[in-house]
């Protein structure tokens, strides 16, 4: 196997006109390595602002020299994006975070202590959006591969009101916004999530009148918008009642699988429960970006199934245009994980 120095560079090398057109678009934030599909699967490394993050999953080698790849990461900081601190080439590299997930273990920390009490800032399209290496999520608070979606986004939400779903950090939420939507109403069940939403709506100097923030089950939220049963008698008293409504744009980007009383989520055999509820929310004329990340979904399968469920709903989807994630996440079968789509009402 080749030396992941050597597979660095060659991913490093694919990516050089990539980097230049998202720098272009104000953007410092992207996948450097994904090792899946770029010679050591387990081992990804990212880009955010200043930060250059790898983490090591279930996959990753347990002989895998974490120091060597720290040394090349940092060694190749420029073609990452970053340069070097100070004038001389001597001076300190910059920071490299290794969150080692293999088997729960520790793993090295380079500066651990420091970037788990820091938080970063990246930019996207001129936006900024918090970053934080280490906290007790696997995702450092913005999603890369759904760099596309939100940019896609970007054209759909000007003089728009926006329902933002499974909203996490509220990065798509900020996006729409800031693109010019009319209103934006961010929805998740996480307190801890939405607090760092509000920030990055704050970093972004956006108007409390103009972004809004529901932590309530999606569930709830979505069977009640299109004026559908929530569940069980007795059940009222475990979500906050909201009146039937549409929204000119919806965003669908739920976690693989969850569960709460109301109902459970699972994107493999079940997507329906939530596109069905979220078809009716939009408003006619309007659109939903879909999404859905399990790898081992078939993208035509998926599509052939929003299809028929919105059929059956009574509203057939006008338009249906599928988004393709960014280079730097690279998919040799053309078959990415994350499967984007844009349903036109």
């Amino acid at each position: 196997m080749e030396s992941f120095a050597a597979l660095l560079d060659q991913a490093l090398s694919r990516r050089t006109e990539l980097f230049e057109t998202l720098r272009a678009e104000e953007t410092d934030a992207w996948r450097v390595f994904h090792g899946a599909v770029e010679g050591l699967p387990g081992v990804v490394v990212d880009r955010y602002g200043d930060l250059l993050l790898a983490q090591l999953f279930r996959a990753a080698p347990a002989d895998l020299e974490v120091e060597a790849l720290v040394d090349a990461v940092a060694s190749r900081a420029a073609a990452c994006g970053i340069e070097r601190q100070g004038a001389d080439e001597g001076d300190s590299l910059p920071e490299v975070v290794v969150v080692d997930r293999r088997g729960g273990t520790a793993g090295r920390q380079v500066d651990a202590s420091r970037a788990r009490r820091e938080e970063f800032v990246a930019h996207e399209g001129g936006m900024r959006f918090l970053i934080r290496a280490r906290h007790e999520g696997q995702d450092p608070w913005l999603f890369l591969d759904l760099r596309a979606g939100r940019r896609a986004l970007r054209q759909l939400a000007p003089g728009r009101s926006v329902l933002n779903l499974f909203a996490y950090t509220c990065t798509t939420g900020i996006v729409a916004a800031l693109a010019g939507a009319n209103e934006v109403h961010n929805v998740d069940f996480s307190a801890t999530w939405l607090d760092v939403g509000r920030r990055n709506a704050r970093l972004n100097e956006l108007r409390s009148d103009r972004i809004r923030f529901l932590r309530e089950d999606c569930l709830a939220v979505l069977r009640q918008l299109a004026g559908l049963p929530v569940g069980r008698h007795g059940m009222a008293e475990r979500y906050t009642r909201i009146d039937p409504r549409t929204y000119d744009v919806v965003v669908l980007d739920p976690p693989r699988l969850s569960k709460s009383a109301l109902g459970r989520v699972d994107l493999v055999s079940d997507y329906q429960t939530l596109f069905k509820p979220a078809w009716l929310s939009v408003a006619e004329g309007g659109y939903l970006l879909a999404t859905n990340n399990v790898a081992s979904v078939d993208l035509d399968t998926w599509l052939a199934q929003l299809r028929r469920c919105a059929d059956k709903a009574g509203r057939p989807i006008r338009s249906l245009d599928v988004i393709t994630p960014d280079a730097d996440f690279p998919s040799p079968d053309g078959r990415p994980p994350l499967k984007l789509a844009v349903c036109g009402g």
